[in-house]
Protein backbone atom coordinates (compact mmCIF):
# COMPACT_ATOMS: atom_id res chain seq x y z
CA UNK A 1 0.00 0.00 0.00
CA UNK A 2 1.34 3.43 -0.98
CA UNK A 3 1.43 6.62 1.03
CA UNK A 4 -0.89 9.62 0.88
CA UNK A 5 0.41 12.24 -1.54
CA UNK A 6 0.76 14.76 1.28
CA UNK A 7 3.00 12.31 3.18
CA UNK A 8 5.29 11.49 0.26
CA UNK A 9 8.87 12.65 -0.14
CA UNK A 10 10.10 13.98 -3.48
CA UNK A 11 11.95 10.69 -4.07
CA UNK A 12 8.81 8.67 -3.42
CA UNK A 13 6.66 10.81 -5.74
CA UNK A 14 9.27 10.52 -8.49
CA UNK A 15 8.94 6.73 -8.36
CA UNK A 16 5.14 6.74 -8.60
CA UNK A 17 3.36 6.03 -11.87
CA UNK A 18 -0.14 7.11 -12.90
CA UNK A 19 -2.14 4.61 -10.86
CA UNK A 20 -0.06 5.21 -7.74
CA UNK A 21 -0.29 9.01 -8.09
CA UNK A 22 -4.08 8.89 -8.44
CA UNK A 23 -4.40 6.63 -5.41
CA UNK A 24 -2.09 8.81 -3.33
CA UNK A 25 -4.13 11.91 -4.24
CA UNK A 26 -7.42 10.18 -3.42
CA UNK A 27 -6.02 8.94 -0.11
CA UNK A 28 -5.20 12.56 0.81
CA UNK A 29 -8.97 13.27 0.92
CA UNK A 30 -9.05 16.70 -0.70
CA UNK A 31 -5.94 18.15 0.92
CA UNK A 32 -3.73 18.17 -2.18
CA UNK A 33 -3.26 21.75 -3.40
CA UNK A 34 -2.62 22.46 -7.08
CA UNK A 35 -1.24 25.80 -8.28
CA UNK A 36 -1.20 27.02 -11.88
CA UNK A 37 1.76 29.05 -13.10
CA UNK A 38 2.80 30.54 -16.44
CA UNK A 39 6.41 29.98 -17.38
CA UNK A 40 6.55 32.53 -20.19
CA UNK A 41 6.08 35.54 -17.90
CA UNK A 42 8.70 37.20 -15.70
CA UNK A 43 8.97 35.19 -12.47
CA UNK A 44 7.76 36.81 -9.26
CA UNK A 45 11.23 36.22 -7.79
CA UNK A 46 13.05 37.30 -10.98
CA UNK A 47 15.50 34.40 -11.43
CA UNK A 48 13.59 31.67 -9.60
CA UNK A 49 10.80 29.89 -11.42
CA UNK A 50 7.21 30.53 -10.45
CA UNK A 51 6.92 26.76 -10.04
CA UNK A 52 9.48 26.88 -7.22
CA UNK A 53 7.79 29.96 -5.76
CA UNK A 54 4.36 28.32 -5.44
CA UNK A 55 5.98 25.16 -4.10
CA UNK A 56 7.49 27.23 -1.29
CA UNK A 57 3.98 28.47 -0.50
CA UNK A 58 2.58 24.96 -0.19
CA UNK A 59 1.61 23.80 -3.70
CA UNK A 60 1.56 20.02 -4.06
CA UNK A 61 0.96 19.86 -7.81
CA UNK A 62 2.46 22.29 -10.34
CA UNK A 63 0.17 23.07 -13.28
CA UNK A 64 1.96 24.79 -16.16
CA UNK A 65 -0.24 26.96 -18.36
CA UNK A 66 0.90 28.34 -21.75
CA UNK A 67 3.37 25.45 -22.01
CA UNK A 68 4.30 24.66 -25.62
CA UNK A 69 5.70 21.13 -26.03
CA UNK A 70 7.48 22.22 -29.23
CA UNK A 71 9.05 25.31 -27.68
CA UNK A 72 9.08 24.85 -23.88
CA UNK A 73 9.78 28.02 -21.90
CA UNK A 74 10.02 28.28 -18.10
CA UNK A 75 11.64 31.59 -17.20
CA UNK A 76 14.03 31.35 -14.28
CA UNK A 77 14.86 27.72 -15.01
CA UNK A 78 18.55 26.75 -15.30
CA UNK A 79 19.53 26.15 -18.91
CA UNK A 80 18.62 22.62 -19.95
CA UNK A 81 17.80 20.84 -23.19
CA UNK A 82 14.16 21.48 -24.24
CA UNK A 83 13.24 17.83 -23.72
CA UNK A 84 14.52 18.04 -20.12
CA UNK A 85 12.43 21.08 -19.12
CA UNK A 86 9.77 19.15 -17.20
CA UNK A 87 12.31 16.89 -15.52
CA UNK A 88 14.19 19.98 -14.30
CA UNK A 89 11.01 21.54 -12.87
CA UNK A 90 10.31 18.26 -11.07
CA UNK A 91 13.90 18.07 -9.80
CA UNK A 92 13.74 21.60 -8.39
CA UNK A 93 10.28 21.32 -6.84
CA UNK A 94 9.93 17.66 -5.91
CA UNK A 95 6.35 17.80 -7.18
CA UNK A 96 4.33 16.18 -9.93
CA UNK A 97 3.81 18.43 -12.95
CA UNK A 98 0.75 18.99 -15.13
CA UNK A 99 0.35 20.99 -18.34
CA UNK A 100 -2.70 22.44 -20.07
CA UNK A 101 -3.52 21.36 -23.62
CA UNK A 102 -6.43 22.94 -25.48
CA UNK A 103 -8.72 21.16 -28.00
CA UNK A 104 -9.10 24.03 -30.44
CA UNK A 105 -7.68 25.24 -33.73
CA UNK A 106 -4.88 27.79 -33.95
CA UNK A 107 -6.30 31.13 -35.13
CA UNK A 108 -4.30 33.37 -37.42
CA UNK A 109 -6.72 36.28 -37.30
CA UNK A 110 -6.80 39.17 -34.88
CA UNK A 111 -4.31 40.53 -32.39
CA UNK A 112 -2.09 38.04 -30.58
CA UNK A 113 -2.14 37.84 -26.78
CA UNK A 114 -0.58 35.68 -24.09
CA UNK A 115 -3.56 33.33 -24.46
CA UNK A 116 -3.27 32.93 -28.24
CA UNK A 117 -3.05 29.24 -29.02
CA UNK A 118 0.06 27.77 -30.62
CA UNK A 119 0.42 24.40 -32.33
CA UNK A 120 2.47 22.99 -29.45
CA UNK A 121 -0.32 23.75 -26.97
CA UNK A 122 -3.12 22.01 -28.83
CA UNK A 123 -4.69 18.84 -27.45
CA UNK A 124 -3.44 16.49 -30.14
CA UNK A 125 -2.22 12.93 -29.80
CA UNK A 126 1.22 13.99 -31.05
CA UNK A 127 1.51 16.71 -28.40
CA UNK A 128 0.23 14.39 -25.68
CA UNK A 129 2.88 11.81 -26.56
CA UNK A 130 5.58 14.50 -26.51
CA UNK A 131 4.36 15.64 -23.09
CA UNK A 132 4.42 12.10 -21.72
CA UNK A 133 7.94 11.55 -23.08
CA UNK A 134 9.04 14.80 -21.38
CA UNK A 135 7.87 13.50 -18.01
CA UNK A 136 4.51 15.28 -17.65
CA UNK A 137 2.38 13.51 -15.03
CA UNK A 138 -0.98 15.07 -15.90
CA UNK A 139 -2.55 16.64 -18.98
CA UNK A 140 -5.38 19.09 -18.34
CA UNK A 141 -7.79 19.42 -21.24
CA UNK A 142 -9.25 22.88 -20.87
CA UNK A 143 -9.53 26.28 -22.55
CA UNK A 144 -7.86 29.61 -21.83
CA UNK A 145 -9.80 32.90 -22.03
CA UNK A 146 -11.33 33.52 -25.45
CA UNK A 147 -9.75 30.47 -27.10
CA UNK A 148 -13.15 28.93 -27.75
CA UNK A 149 -12.97 25.44 -26.26
CA UNK A 150 -16.32 23.70 -25.84
CA UNK A 151 -17.13 20.55 -23.91
CA UNK A 152 -17.78 18.52 -27.03
CA UNK A 153 -14.21 19.18 -28.17
CA UNK A 154 -12.90 18.23 -24.73
CA UNK A 155 -14.78 14.92 -24.92
CA UNK A 156 -13.31 14.12 -28.34
CA UNK A 157 -9.79 14.99 -27.18
CA UNK A 158 -10.26 12.88 -24.05
CA UNK A 159 -11.15 9.80 -26.05
CA UNK A 160 -8.19 10.28 -28.41
CA UNK A 161 -5.65 10.98 -25.66
CA UNK A 162 -6.97 8.22 -23.43
CA UNK A 163 -6.26 5.71 -26.18
CA UNK A 164 -2.82 7.19 -26.90
CA UNK A 165 -1.39 7.98 -23.45
CA UNK A 166 -4.09 7.01 -20.97
CA UNK A 167 -1.86 4.34 -19.44
CA UNK A 168 0.95 6.84 -18.80
CA UNK A 169 -0.59 10.22 -17.94
CA UNK A 170 -3.41 11.38 -15.67
CA UNK A 171 -6.12 12.98 -17.81
CA UNK A 172 -8.05 15.92 -16.36
CA UNK A 173 -10.95 17.59 -18.16
CA UNK A 174 -13.05 20.69 -17.61
CA UNK A 175 -12.94 24.48 -17.51
CA UNK A 176 -12.67 27.21 -14.88
CA UNK A 177 -14.60 29.66 -17.10
CA UNK A 178 -16.47 29.56 -20.41
CA UNK A 179 -13.36 30.04 -22.62
CA UNK A 180 -15.41 32.32 -24.86
CA UNK A 181 -18.31 29.86 -25.33
CA UNK A 182 -21.28 31.85 -24.02
CA UNK A 183 -23.64 28.87 -24.33
CA UNK A 184 -21.43 27.12 -21.76
CA UNK A 185 -21.25 29.88 -19.17
CA UNK A 186 -22.35 29.86 -15.54
CA UNK A 187 -23.46 26.46 -14.31
CA UNK A 188 -23.28 25.19 -17.91
CA UNK A 189 -19.48 25.39 -17.80
CA UNK A 190 -19.79 21.83 -16.53
CA UNK A 191 -23.13 20.05 -16.20
CA UNK A 192 -23.81 16.67 -14.65
CA UNK A 193 -24.20 15.27 -18.16
CA UNK A 194 -20.82 16.75 -19.16
CA UNK A 195 -19.20 15.20 -16.10
CA UNK A 196 -20.61 11.76 -16.92
CA UNK A 197 -19.54 12.10 -20.56
CA UNK A 198 -16.01 13.13 -19.60
CA UNK A 199 -15.68 10.17 -17.25
CA UNK A 200 -16.91 7.75 -19.90
CA UNK A 201 -14.40 9.23 -22.36
CA UNK A 202 -11.49 8.54 -20.01
CA UNK A 203 -11.17 11.46 -17.57
CA UNK A 204 -9.37 10.61 -14.33
CA UNK A 205 -10.03 14.03 -12.78
CA UNK A 206 -12.72 16.67 -13.37
CA UNK A 207 -11.82 20.37 -13.43
CA UNK A 208 -14.54 22.79 -12.35
CA UNK A 209 -14.67 26.40 -11.16
CA UNK A 210 -14.49 27.08 -7.45
CA UNK A 211 -18.00 28.04 -6.30
CA UNK A 212 -18.60 31.76 -6.64
CA UNK A 213 -15.68 32.43 -8.98
CA UNK A 214 -17.98 32.70 -12.00
CA UNK A 215 -21.61 33.87 -11.98
CA UNK A 216 -24.08 31.03 -11.47
CA UNK A 217 -21.60 28.39 -10.36
CA UNK A 218 -22.88 27.68 -6.86
CA UNK A 219 -21.74 25.53 -3.96
CA UNK A 220 -24.75 23.29 -4.55
CA UNK A 221 -23.91 22.75 -8.22
CA UNK A 222 -20.27 22.00 -7.41
CA UNK A 223 -21.37 19.51 -4.75
CA UNK A 224 -23.58 17.72 -7.28
CA UNK A 225 -20.68 17.43 -9.74
CA UNK A 226 -18.30 16.17 -7.07
CA UNK A 227 -20.85 13.56 -5.99
CA UNK A 228 -21.25 12.45 -9.60
CA UNK A 229 -17.49 12.13 -10.04
CA UNK A 230 -17.06 10.09 -6.87
CA UNK A 231 -19.98 7.81 -7.67
CA UNK A 232 -18.65 7.13 -11.16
Amino acid sequence: MGKRYIDCSARELAAYHKKELLQSIADSEGRVLAAETIGTVTPMLVNITNAEFVTSLGADIIMLNIFDVDHPVINGLPEVAPEDTIHEVKRLTGRMVAINLEPAAVRNDGEKSVWSLTEGRRATVENAKKAADMGVDMIVLTGNPGVGVDNKAITKALADLNEAVGDRVILTAGKMHASGILSESGEKILTKEDAETFIEAGADVLLLPAPGTVPGFTMEHAAELIKTAHEK
